[in-house]
């Protein structure tokens, strides 16, 4: 007898599509996941070179017991499989004059750190930490895994939300504890990390700031594609089923109920309920392409604000650079200026802000013995600039490559023994996100909770979404959440109709 459990499939495997294959699989669906690439993981694909281990995208895991549930679901122990290892400090924020801010989660050295750079805000920044507490409270522990579907759900945490100046923005609400523009920075530009402008995105986000010091800041040991490995074998031990090279070309509908998926190559998959995990946008317009749409049609999806973009370098070095942290936020000239090029007027500017990686700080065996493996990331923004990237990406390289070198990393250039790039243009061609924006949806308050596309499609029956676009957002535990948002959502299977 074949597996007579209703079947889902999911479309993509990101964490998100990896999370809701081990919920929906431990409420009783056998589940199919499908992904367009040639191993899962999505924007945490693992790219092998040279002895070089790379992720691609996320390598901050916060909130880990978003993780470890889903190991209890599937009735494992996480820690037989993957092992996290916390950071200390999180990261360093180094600014164009030298001086460098480290971020952590030891009260006493957070307070030294502000009083180094501002005596008079050490106050402020206390108070500011029990503001981002209470936000906390409301914005990730009561309503990050809450669906919001009716207008009325919006209603409800109207109070809250002007309660916590939630029209404000994440750096507006820091600059009434803080007066210090540096530390300023440091306690709001969280929102880069979720392809946010501080200055415009939601002040509910300062919820990160405590987020971090609940749970600390963790590194996947032997990289964040472990944790793929990890969750892709749930699913396996649940009989379910990732298949990779399995590009979805159309989710099929009849009578507006998804009834299944079409792939690339004419294959169709028939389902009981679908899951997408695919960028909002490209679900919409490409794979509901004929499908009837009233609230999520292309003048809508082509309407919305999407984040900025980025480019990343991936390099190894033939020498170790051991005075590096894990860490480390190298900020250009300008602040303001740039996020304005990148968000509003989406220019690429010559200056730039970087994110340094460099996980062999903590992890060694990612890269040949004596040699270290990084990534740098550059916020840019999207295709909406118009940059020709095929040109580009190699000049804009070489000018991240000198300002490391003169910065973090002296004689980089010779150093360097492997080497590849990721543009805009390859997160909207590899990774089907449209206008090549690196998070999906823009997280401003107007495209938030209700505002932002449903965890249960508003257009088509049995469809539901998961992943950046969706409530409650981007980052590793806002996908996460967003799989939990199913539990509440998606028919258990012994009751599906």
């Amino acid at each position: 007898m074949g597996d007579e459990r209703p079947h889902a499939v999911v479309i993509g495997s990101g964490f998100g599509g990896l999370a809701a294959a081990v919920r929906l699989g431990a409420r009783g669906y056998r589940v199919t996941v499908l992904e367009k690439l040639d191993a899962p993981g999505g924007r945490a694909y693992v790219f092998r070179e040279g002895g070089y281990v790379f992720d691609a995208g996320p390598t901050i895991i916060t909130a880990p017991f978003l993780l470890t549930e889903l190991w209890e679901l599937a009735g494992r122990r996480m820690e037989d499989d993957v092992r996290l290892e916390e950071i200390s400090p999180f990261y360093g924020i180094r600014f164009d004059d030298g001086s460098v801010f480290h971020c952590s989660r030891d009260a006493e050295a957070m307070r030294a750190e502000v009083a180094k750079f501002s005596p008079d805000d050490v106050a402020g920044y206390e108070r500011f930490l029990k503001k981002s507490q209470q936000i906390f409270e409301i914005g990730f522990e009561k309503l990050g895994h809450v669906p919001f579907h009716k207008l009325s759900d919006m209603a409800r945490i109207a109070p809250d939300l002007l309660r916590f100046s939630g029209h404000r923005s994440v750096h507006a609400l820091v600059s009434r504890y803080i007066k210090n523009e540096k530390v300023r920075i440091a306690l709001s530009f969280h929102p880069l990390l979720i392809g946010g402008n501080p200055f415009s995105a939601s002040s509910i986000y300062c919820l990160i700031s405590y987020l971090e010091r609940q749970w600390g800041v963790h590194f996947v040991m032997g990289g964040t594609g472990e944790l793929v490995t990890g969750l892709a074998g749930l699913i396996e031990g649940q009989g379910g089923e990732v298949r990779c090279n399995a590009e979805v070309e159309e989710i099929l509908v009849e009578d507006g109920r998804a009834t299944g998926v079409r792939l690339a190559n004419g294959e169709t998959i028939a389902s009981d309920i679908v899951v997408s995990n695919a960028e909002t946008g490209h679900t919409y317009k490409r794979l509901l392409s004929k499908a009837k749409r009233k609230r999520w049609s292309d003048s809508k999806v082509d309407g919305a604000r999407y984040s900025m973009s980025l480019f990343v370098w991936y390099f190894g070095t033939r020498r170790r650079y051991d005075d590096v942290d894990h860490h480390t936020i190298v900020l250009g000239p300008r602040y303001k200026g740039l996020l304005d090029d990148i968000f509003k007027h989406k220019t690429l500017a010559e200056d730039f802000s970087l994110y340094l990686h460099r996980p062999t700080a903590t992890d060694p065996s990612l890269a040949p013995e004596g040699c270290d493996a990084f990534y740098v990331l550059s916020p840019v923004p999207n295709l909406d600039s118009g940059t020709d990237w095929e040109t580009m990406a190699e000049p804009y390289r070489q000018a991240v490559e000198k300002r490391l070198q003169d910065t973090l990393l002296p004689g980089l250039k010779d150093a360097v023994e492997v080497s590849r790039v990721m543009t805009p243009l390859d997160f909207e061609g590899r990774l089907n996100s449209t206008r090549g924006a690196a998070f999906g949806l823009e997280p401003v308050l107007t495209q938030s909770a209700w505002f932002r596309a449903h965890n249960r499609s508003e257009d088509v029956k049995n469809l539901y979404l998961v992943g950046a676009g969706t409530h409650p957002g981007a980052g590793v535990p806002g996908v996460l959440s967003s799989a939990r948002v199913l539990d509440s959502v998606v028919p258990d299977a012994r009751t599906h109709a």
